[in-house]
């Protein structure tokens, strides 16, 4: 099973400009949320220059790991930078 059957990926964006045009100062808020309990599993905030960098690397990852694996590779993740 991939861990898109077993987690959906939530992003919320602060401000209505795209991320590469927003204030350097603008946070957007990234949740993994597992869908057995509807728990958020994971959770950033993430300068909003980042954000679609992250959610693209996030998104090819639930396509392509199984559960444990994708929860292992991302629970280290701090910041957009270690992606």
């Amino acid at each position: 099973m991939r861990a898109k059957a077993a987690y959906e990926l939530t992003v919320t964006r602060t401000g209505r400009t795209p991320g590469r045009l927003a204030a350097p100062d603008r946070v957007d808020h990234i949740e993994v949320v597992s869908l057995d309990d509807l728990e958020v599993v994971l959770f950033w905030d993430v300068h909003a220059r980042d954000t679609g960098r992250m959610e693209a690397a996030l998104r090819a990852d639930l396509e392509r790991l199984e559960p444990d694996e994708f929860l292992a590779r991302w629970a280290t993740v701090e910041s957009a930078d270690e992606v």
